[in-house]
């Protein structure tokens, strides 16, 4: 028996793509859901919205008839760090994780979230650091940024924020670009060398 390793390989990636959309349309459905509930403030904590999310996207229908697991702050791993006791403790984690099968192999698809304000440059700078910069030193697995404004609005947030942080430090090819999808108003995707394509969903929260 002959197996083609290029159709294999092309399968694989066709199927994480189309899994990460699924991601993403989780993401935003049980964000619909929370704001049409009403049940936070823009005081709130990151993990405080991040749980929010996670409740509703385990009550989703979309999530059970395509055969989701979510989990909220996944523990990754480190061999680097697992040489004494108590290193459990400093591992790093992730906020969302959601998983599948197909074909005997399982696929994962990872989220980290951060907070937003459009006038507070500690934030964005945060979302660099502790955010893009985390997926693109390889400390996170790839997978997608997103956002909770809690203050402000959305574009100047982006662009008089995020991105003229980025500038600022020579890194003017990173920016944020605004892309049009049907699901969601605010999304974005940032291009970074040797690693490729970050998208960021940027839920508003001043709503």
């Amino acid at each position: 028996m002959i197996i083609d390793m290029g159709n294999n390989f092309s399968y694989r990636n066709a199927f994480k793509s189309s899994f990460e959309k699924q991601c993403i349309q989780l993401i935003v459905e049980a964000y619909q859901v929370v704001l049409a509930e009403k049940k936070y403030s823009s005081d709130w904590l990151e993990n405080d919205f991040t749980s929010l999310l996670n409740n509703a996207i385990e009550n989703s229908s979309y999530r059970i008839h395509n055969k989701i697991s979510n989990k909220r702050e996944k523990y990754l791993f480190s061999e680097v760090k697992a040489d004494h006791k108590g290193f459990a403790d400093s591992e790093d984690r992730i906020d969302l994780v959601f998983s599948t099968f197909r074909a005997n192999k399982e696929y994962c698809h990872f989220f980290e979230a951060k907070r937003l304000k459009e006038s507070d440059s500690s934030l964005h700078k945060r979302y660099i650091a502790t955010g893009i910069d985390s997926f693109l030193s390889g400390k996170y697995p790839k997978g997608c940024m997103i956002a909770y404004l809690v203050e402000g609005n959305v574009h100047n947030a982006i662009n008089s924020g995020i991105n003229k942080m980025l500038i600022k430090h020579n890194r003017e090819k990173e920016i944020l670009y605004r892309v049009n999808i049907s699901i969601h108003e605010y999304y974005y995707e940032s291009t970074h060398l040797n690693w490729g394509i970050l998208k960021h969903l940027i839920l508003d929260f001043t709503i």
